[in-house]
Parts: C-alpha cells; structure tokens; sequence
C-alpha cells in the first residue's frame, strides 16, 4: 500500500503565504527597481492590481511589511521612484507629471489593465497625476497624509531646504531629492484633487499633515475618511496590519 506522507503545517503556512520579490523594469530614465509580492498561487481570482508610492523621503521599501499582508490577495508593487532607492534618475530636472509619466511606462510594460493605487504624502501628488492622465486605468485611490498645503505653504516650501534624507534613502543622492522636492512644490494638488472622478479612501494618521489632510473633505466631499492614531511612518513598520485591512475592504466595496 503506498504511502502519502501528510504535508506539514509548516509547509503550507509557507505556501499561503505571498512570495514577496524585488526586480528592476524599464521606464524612460532607465532602470525602475521594484518591490513586489504576489498571492500565493496566483489565478483568475486575484483583484485589482495595488501599486505604492512612497512620499519623498524614502523608498519603495517604506512597504515591505505591507506587502507580505496586501499581497495576500491581489499582486501589490512598490517601485523606488526615478531617483529614489535603486531606480535611475531623470537625466534633468522632472516634473510631477514627468515622474507620474515614468510610472506610466512601468503600467505599460506590465500590461496592467486596471490599478488601484496606494500613496503616502508627496507620492500622493503622483498618484493624482497618474489618476487624472489614465483615467480609465486608475481604478481606485487610497491616500496617507495629503500634503495638501496653501498657495503660501508651497511657496516657502520652495525657498527651504530640503530635509535630510531617511535613513532608509540615504543613498539618494541630495540633487535628485532637491528636483523631486521642487517639483511637489510646483504642483497644484488641490486644483487636480478637484477634478478626480475615482473613488478615494483618505487615512489620516497624527502627524504634522493632521490639519491640511482634512481640507481634502472641501475638495473631494464624497472621499470617505478614515483617522488612525499612530504616524504614518509607524503605521507601515509596526501596525501594517492596519493600513491592510483598510485597504482590503475599501478595494473589496
């Protein structure tokens, strides 16, 4: 009589659980690395597409315990922006729609359909963009901390200096931040936030955006709004969980 061995519980936590990889694909300034996790046996039942995009001051990898949970259900992307972590830079100084554009050529090799997009702070800016030029691509927006400053704000935020970069992006070098910087600060987010047509789940985490974050309430009334307690930067270390969750449900309405 022949015997099966029983598979372990070990061996099939493994197998539920997303395989979570790295790669690089290209894009108009070369080389876009990205971070990525896909559902643990994939097929026809996966939903839509999430891709992320980390705020100015970090990378791609700001995601990485996000993606071992949002991944469990849909392949979820986290590319390093043109500049930012292992992505090649702009050859001059870009724009928000140059940077949007960019992400554009990445949809495109990937043969995306449909997206929804996740963004944090000044990735919101991109997500908008991208948003509003592929309208029938972006299918839904989730957005942490809207920078959503004054006509007064942007124009002292472009005579400052920009801060430091995180630890996590150190290697991005100073120029590439400063263009990135000067390009958000350029950009009329509440003008483009106005005229989006997608649906968008706003979070609102305590940090110094808690005030601005809520003008998005003027400018999108039907965004539904969700406050959390914690930073956003701790949120996606320590209670990722949170930001999945939410993220599930609003994908799944």
């Amino acid at each position: 009589m022949l015997h099966v061995p029983r598979e372990t519980s070990t061996r099939l936590t493994v197998e539920r659980q997303p395989r979570v990889r790295r790669g690089y694909f290209e894009c108009r300034y070369g080389q876009l690395h990205v971070h990525n996790a896909m559902p643990p046996g994939g097929g026809f039942e996966e939903g839509t597409p999430l891709v992320c995009l980390h705020d100015f001051s970090g990378s791609g990898r700001v995601f990485t315990r996000f993606l071992a949970l949002a991944g469990q259900d849909r392949s979820v992307y986290a590319p390093d922006l043109p500049g930012f972590g292992e992505s090649d830079p702009p050859g001059a100084r870009p724009t928000i729609a140059d940077y949007a554009a960019a992400l554009g050529d990445f949809f495109d090799s990937m043969r995306l359909r449909q997206v929804a997009l996740l963004a944090v702070r000044t990735g919101v800016l991109l997500a908008t963009e991208l948003a509003l030029t592929r309208t029938a691509q972006v299918s839904r927006v989730i957005m942490v901390s809207v920078p959503l400053l004054t006509e007064a704000e942007r124009t002292a935020a472009r005579n400052e200096a920009p801060p430091p970069p995180a630890v996590e992006a150190a290697f991005c070098p100073p120029e590439w931040q400063r263009w990135a910087m000067e390009a958000a600060t350029h950009y009329p987010l509440r003008e483009r936030l106005m005229r989006l047509s997608q649906p968008l789940l706003v979070l609102r985490p305590r940090d110094e955006l808690w005030g601005p974050t809520a003008g998005v309430r003027d400018a999108l009334p039907a965004a539904r709004l969700i406050e959390l307690e914690s930073p956003w930067a701790e949120l996606f270390v320590s209670a990722p969980q949170t930001v999945a969750q939410a993220v599930r449900e609003f994908l799944r309405a």
